[in-house]
């Protein structure tokens, strides 16, 4: 086969080194002429036809970040000059892994197997270890309890490690799911009470990995653990050390709408159910005990242990899974739309928290209002049940998503969302004028496009094009923006604004990359082995990622790939194969291994 390469890239912050991968190219065998036609190239098929019957090319080999951005002028190329179009051939970095120049050999082997014919997946296979059959799952939101349940319920062994006080995740904060308009905790608790009371599941929760050593089928994994203080076998969760205590600190699970004390259980559902204590807060630990400790003498079980150490455990695992998930842009970074300035402006995990019922108001739908601080000597806005609902209420899409300057991808569960947010608030203040700003309505799963339309049909006023910005004007607040569909810009008087703000990776993201080895793509989530044909390993043999922290993502497809991780753990378990790394192997590796099937 007389072959030629030709390297074109989309992305213009790519750092694959092109011209070493070309020189290299260049000398393997069938290959007879390598061009690097650079950025965005503009390719007549016409001119690139005669080029192909000049060199006599029998197979084309496109490399680059996306090749298959090109590929149809290649093809009318091959047609022109009379060649075989099964003969045209990707080489692409990002399908396999290669982000922002990572891997200069890996990049050159996959160019490797796609001149010799070979697919990569084909040459590039590790070989095996032994597979110790205890998994660790980091992180218990629910794509960690979907995976945790799977495996644990084939009878094996899982560690799962969770940094807060209660599994459940974000979802377990939300009040319904779209298109459904399902109940989150009913779909969610049922799951958590199992992998509490799981025989095959160890739940450490409050707990961070700190180290991993060992390869692929044999990890030694050191997890701190942070103290409870309160016993979780004694506590009944009878709440008589609550109001006692007296700390009032932002509730992380209320999204920081509601208060909560230094003694505390996240939410009502949360498993464990018990009692924690803040550390970080509370004024007994603070203080080396020397102040307060009320909680102590109120407690009718002596469960509370407020001078209890923070532990190290070691374990071994075979597999290990990412399931870190995520978390939202700091809105307050976006200066136009008032976020931490206005009252009444909020993110869309506070309206979450606001609409539900086991909320700070029980679920109704209400604005701040002003209330004296006796502590701090001041007014603060809050919300209570006292509050009046909104008459007009904005909703803003894609806030820090699709944005050069924050992030440039879509988040892809805000529209829908956005639009959930509208119905709940159609049905809570039948009379209230909800207005949602959208650049493109992306309805992209079983259900959602029809869902879209029953929110237009309910009276929701959908206006696509870009809100410029908030501002107040006396009491009210004022959204101004651009109608595309009727050419004009339009402004409206509003009492809340909610912003549909992009997800970005999970604190800790970073640092787990570092210690397990696992590459991360550009925009800072977990990249997988291969997005296309194996969307859940990683180049680490044995470690695997689910959910959100693998890109942006909804429930349904969460719950999925979930159960395609276990599939994969189990199938290293039964398989006798045992797993090795694909990091771990080489340039020579890969192209040898192409050379033996290319020549079978």
């Amino acid at each position: 086969m007389r072959t030629g390469v030709y390297f074109c890239q989309v992305d213009d912050q790519s750092q694959t080194d092109i011209d070493a991968i070309a020189k290299y190219s260049a000398n393997l065998p069938e290959v007879e002429t390598v061009q690097n036609l650079g950025l965005r190239p503009d390719i007549s098929a016409e001119n690139l036809s005669e080029h192909l019957k000049t060199n006599l090319l029998d197979r084309v080999v496109i490399a680059g970040d996306m090749p298959g951005y090109f590929k149809p002028v290649f093809t009318k190329a091959m047609a022109l000059s009379g060649g075989d179009l099964d003969e045209i051939r990707l080489a692409s970095f990002r399908e396999h892994g290669i982000q922002n120049g990572n891997s200069l050999d890996r990049a050159k082997a996959i160019v490797a197997c796609a001149a010799y014919g070979v697919p990569f997946s084909l040459a590039a296979v590790p070989g095996g270890n032994p597979v110790n059959h205890a998994t660790l799952v980091i992180g218990a939101g629910i794509a960690g309890i979907q995976a945790s349940l799977e495996i644990a319920n084939a009878g094996k062994q899982v560690y799962l490690v969770e940094q807060s006080g209660t599994i459940g995740g974000h979802m377990a904060m939300f009040d319904k799911t779209f298109p459904t308009l399902d109940c989150a905790a009913c779909i969610l608790t049922p799951k958590m009470v199992d992998v509490g009371q799981h025989d095959m599941i160890n739940l450490m929760t409050r707990s961070k990995v700190v180290a991993v050593r060992g390869k692929p089928g044999a990890y030694k994994v050191k997890i701190r653990q942070k103290a409870r203080r309160v016993d979780i076998k004694s506590c009944v969760a009878c709440g008589e050390c609550v109001n006692p205590c007296p700390v009032n600190v932002d509730s992380e699970f209320d999204a920081g709408i509601s208060k909560r004390k230094a003694i505390y259980i996240p939410f009502p559902q949360a498993v464990p159910n018990a009692y924690l204590v803040d550390e970080a807060h509370c004024r007994y630990v603070l203080t080396n005990g020397e102040k307060c400790g009320v909680c102590l003498r109120k407690c009718p079980k002596d469960c509370i242990h407020l001078d209890e150490e923070d532990s190290t455990i070691d374990i071994e695992v075979g597999n290990i899974v990412l399931a870190t998930g995520y978390d939202l842009l700091d809105a307050s970074k976006i200066d136009q739309y008032g976020y931490g300035k206005y009252p009444n402006v909020l993110t869309s995990l506070e309206f979450e928290r606001l609409t539900n019922a086991s909320g700070s108001t029980g679920g109704r739908i209400v604005t701040k209002v002003r209330k004296y601080n006796k502590k701090k000597k001041q007014d603060e806005w809050v919300f209570s049940p006292e509050g009046l609902p909104p008459r007009n209420v904005a909703i803003i899409h894609c806030v820090g998503s699709r944005s050069s300057k924050y992030n440039a991808y879509c988040s892809r569960v805000c529209c829908m969302y956005s639009l959930k947010f509208a119905h709940l608030l159609k049905e809570k203040i039948p009379k209230v004028n909800v207005y949602e700003f959208y650049i493109d309505m992306r309805a992209f799963g079983k259900g959602y496009e029809e869902f879209a339309e029953r929110i237009r049909q309910e009276g929701t006023f959908v206006i696509r094009g870009h809100s410029a910005d908030v501002s107040m004007k006396g009491d009210r607040m004022i959204v101004r923006g651009e109608d595309i569909f009727n050419d004009k810009l339009v402004e409206f008087n509003v009492d809340m604004v909610i912003l549909a703000v992009g997800l970005i990776p999970a604190p800790g993201t970073e640092e787990l990359s570092r210690m397990l080895g696992v590459q991360k793509d550009t925009d800072g989530w977990f990249s997988e082995l291969d997005y296309n044909g194996n969307p859940t390993d990683t180049d680490k043999g044995g470690i695997y990622v689910a959910g959100m922290c693998q890109a942006p993502k909804d429930i349904p497809d969460t719950v999925a790939q979930a159960s395609a991780v276990a599939a994969g753990v189990l199938k290293s378990h039964t398989s006798g194969q045992g797993i090795g790394s694909m990091s771990s192997l080489t340039l020579s590796d890969i192209e040898g291994k192409a050379k033996i099937i290319h020549t079978l």
